[in-house]
């Protein structure tokens, strides 16, 4: 589901559960953990583009954990 966002806060991360799902790598199907989020922000206090920065970082991050060190 989509968070929603409850006063006075200006955006919420939501996560979904990690299942297994068929993706393609290297032009063959496999199975690979796979986990969903969203991010619902307020317009009036965020901006779009900080905003699909922030998800970009994030998936950066959580795919590879040794960023976090530099």
């Amino acid at each position: 589901g989509t968070p929603i966002i409850n006063q006075p806060e200006s955006a919420i991360l939501g996560t979904g559960p990690i299942t297994d799902r068929p993706v393609v790598r290297e032009g063959e199907i496999v199975i690979r953990p796979i986990m969903t989020y969203s991010f619902t922000f307020d317009h009036r206090v965020i901006d779009g583009a900080p905003a699909s920065l922030f998800m970009s970082r994030l998936a950066a991050l959580i795919e590879n954990p040794l960023l976090l060190l530099c």
